[in-house]
């Protein structure tokens, strides 16, 4: 809130800043030139001419500029007239109003307009300038002794001779002074503004003519071609973003714009009939550019009032029509085209001011001030246009544009900040919302593992309970019963014992963590079995290579491989009459091999019945996933080999 305060403040003064520079350039220090009012008093003659004698006139000052001469080659009829009684006093500004929609004369006639005044003897540099004038062409003539001489002929701007303010530099003045004729040619009856006609010091004149030209000419070139990029620009936007019209009504405002002002970037068409439909053209875009105004504005607002755009487009559409140099040709139909355009401006820009002050939203209102003031500016533009009043001044037109341009981009810098910040707002409540669910999701997945290790652990109890009772409880009770009994030798009984301890041992180091490392579970086994081995008579060759881990090696799996380990040391000690038992471990790519080798008596594996305890050791490799193997033969010695998977597939 307190960046968008500072940025009302900033356009308000924008604001107050435009609108001073537009009353101080109609408000411009008049230059003060020795001997009295640089406004020099004018007198006035006319001549009724027809074409022919017009197109004379100007062939002759064509003439006199590329051969020069002492004073101009035409008729008397074409020159000033000499008769005082020709001459009366005029005020100036000249003009005639505009008729309005009333019919235009077709009699083809023309006025040539001489206002002729006196330029007393001086010293300095002097200078004649004519803000604003509204007519076919302007020469200026001097008397020498000779006759009239022209001092300048604009017919080269002859069709923007109304944005062109008249600057003429004199030649020095004799003792005499020097008589000068402004001569004006405009059609008969029709509409004219000629200015007040200045002359003095030359450094001060030309400073005025600077500031003309700057507010009349360079001023809506800027801020045409300045409104022409920002138009493409929010047009290559709704490009990309075809659901904000706002782009596309911002883009077409701005390129109606710079329609209108073509005229100061190209030369106007030769034909009449060309240059019609080019003025259509600019005069027409100029409601179009107040349509799409409104229709930006009015996208501000909380919903859609698409009866009243509907109606704004058919107003617009239907004065650029009926104003087509098609039809209706000898009407004036420029003041009325303006004033049906500033008559649609003002209902819309009531309505906004309405939506404005309802909705209390500060663009909405920030918008509907300029349009005010753009409203404003147009009233006294449109009484320019037709004469009514204010005939020295400059158009206000591109500094209205202006205005109403810069509150519709800060209507836009306001609704993207709103919409960064409603972003920011979205994703600091999706981040706190996904916080929250990563919290909750944190809390049941430390509950599911707490759930999980009790079901691990419950299975791991289980599982020791059943290896305890149908392995080293089993033997325990029969070697109970047997001594109460009086059956088993106290050898025997020390023998089940040292085997009930091993088992317990074994039990044990398959519940220590041993990270899927089977060399290390065998080296535990080692360290266990080493010295029964030893008091055995057996002698141990260890040959063991490092083996890659098994993921799937678990506590229940790593118990079945030392029992086999075991049982199958324990009938090496048993049965074999071995002198030495030899461990290998190798490694084959898919699948890892363990095996027991001895030098014992060995056995025929033809003739040997496959008792409980081998079945017993095949069914715990398979329960690994593996193969087990035993090769023997008499007199030769025994070897065990177990293969296990690397990767073991897992169990449906």
């Amino acid at each position: 809130m307190r960046d968008q305060g500072v940025l009302l403040r900033v356009w308000l003064l924008a604001l107050a800043l435009s609108a001073s520079l537009a009353a101080h350039a109609q408000r411009l220090p008049q230059p003060s030139p020795p001997g009295g009012d640089a406004s020099a008093a004018a007198e006035l003659a006319t001549s009724s001419w027809t074409r022919a004698q017009l197109d004379a006139w100007w062939g002759a000052l064509r003439r006199h500029a590329v051969t020069g001469g002492a004073k101009l080659d035409v008729p008397a009829e074409l020159l000033p007239p000499e008769a005082d009684a020709a001459w009366r006093a005029q005020r100036l500004p000249d003009v005639r109003k505009r008729p309005g929609a009333a019919l235009i004369s077709d009699a083809g006639g023309y006025e040539m307009r001489w206002y002729r005044l006196h330029v007393p003897s001086g010293g300095e540099a002097m200078a004649l300038y004519m803000p604003r004038l509204v007519t076919l062409s302007a020469a200026v003539l001097v008397r020498t002794p000779d006759g009239w001489q022209p001092l300048l002929d604009n017919q080269h701007v002859e069709r923007e001779q109304w944005a062109q303010p008249l600057w003429l530099p004199l030649p020095g003045a004799g003792a005499q002074g020097l008589d000068l004729v402004v001569a004006l040619p405009v059609p008969t009856g029709s509409y004219h503004a000629v200015s007040r006609i200045f002359v003095g010091p030359r450094d001060v004149l030309e400073k005025r003519w600077q500031w003309r030209v700057r507010m009349q000419n360079v001023l809506p070139q800027a801020v045409s071609l300045t409104l022409a990029v920002l138009g493409l620009f929010a047009l290559l936007l709704w490009l990309r973003r075809p659901d904000e019209a706002i782009y596309s009504l911002f883009g077409l405002g701005a390129l109606a714009w710079f329609v209108r002002n073509l005229h100061y970037y190209v030369n106007l068409p030769a034909s009449p009939w060309a240059q019609d439909w080019f003025w259509w053209l600019t005069h027409a875009s100029l409601a179009w550019v107040m349509l799409t105004a409104l229709l930006y504005t009015l996208r501000f607002a909380r919903r859609r009032y698409r009866r009243l755009e509907l109606a704004l487009m058919a107003c617009v559409a239907l004065v650029s029509v009926l104003s087509m140099p098609l039809w209706l040709r000898r009407l004036d139909m420029v003041v009325l085209q303006y004033a049906v355009t500033a008559a649609v401006a003002a209902v819309g820009t009531g309505f906004v001011c309405w939506l404005a002050w309802r909705e209390r939203r500060t663009e909405l209102r920030l918008m509907a001030l300029a349009l005010v003031v753009g409203l404003a500016i147009g009233a006294h533009d449109l009484a320019l246009l037709a004469g009514w009043a204010w005939p020295e001044h400059v158009s206000l037109m591109p500094l209205a544009t202006l205005i109403v341009m810069l509150s519709f981009l800060y209507a836009v810098q306001r609704r993207y900040v709103g919409t960064v910040e409603q972003v920011k707002a979205e994703n600091s409540q999706l981040q706190e919302d996904l916080d929250e669910q990563v919290s909750v999701l944190q809390m049941q997945n430390a509950q599911l593992r707490e759930a999980e290790r009790q079901q691990a652990l419950l299975l791991e109890r289980q599982r020791i309970m059943a290896d305890m009772h149908d392995g080293l409880g089993s033997s325990l009770l029969s070697a109970l019963v047997a001594v109460e009994q009086g059956s088993m030798s106290h050898e025997k009984v020390v023998e089940v014992l040292r085997e009930c301890v091993d088992d317990l041992r074994l039990v044990i180091d398959s519940i220590e963590p041993v990270g899927h490392d089977l060399v290390s579970l065998l080296a535990t086994m080692r360290y266990r079995l080493g010295k029964r081995l030893q008091t055995g008579g057996l002698k141990l060759e260890w040959d063991v290579q490092d083996l890659p881990p098994l993921p799937w090696l678990e506590p229940p799996d790593a118990l079945h491989v030392l029992r086999l380990m075991q049982e199958a040391l324990n009938n090496v000690l048993k049965h074999a009459s071995a002198s030495r038992v030899r461990m290998v471990t190798r490694h084959h790519g898919s699948y890892v091999e363990i095996r027991v080798e001895d030098d014992g008596a060995g056995f025929d594996l033809q003739n040997i019945q496959h008792g409980r305890g081998l079945k017993s050791q095949i069914k715990r490799a398979q329960r690994l996933g593996g193969k087990l193997r035993i090769d023997s033969q008499p007199g030769v010695g025994t070897r065990l080999s177990l293969r296990l998977p690397v990767e073991r597939k897992v169990q449906g």
